[in-house]
């Protein structure tokens, strides 16, 4: 495991998450550490190096 940093696409606070890199592709959903608004991630790995990270709002 390891933490990442990136900015919240509503709030634009800088946040982080912990991502495991034994699973090569994850999609999951994330509340925002400071507005708590719900935060689609989307990561890929490759021989556990981060090779894509998005982090996405989700439309409500």
């Amino acid at each position: 495991m390891f933490e990442h940093f990136f900015q919240c696409p509503y709030c634009w606070q800088e946040i982080s998450v912990l991502l495991d890199p034994s699973v090569r592709r994850q999609t999951y959903i994330e509340d925002c550490e400071n507005c708590c608004n719900p935060i689609e991630i989307k990561v890929e790995f490759s021989e556990n190096e981060l090779q894509s990270f998005e982090a996405s709002g989700i439309e409500q």
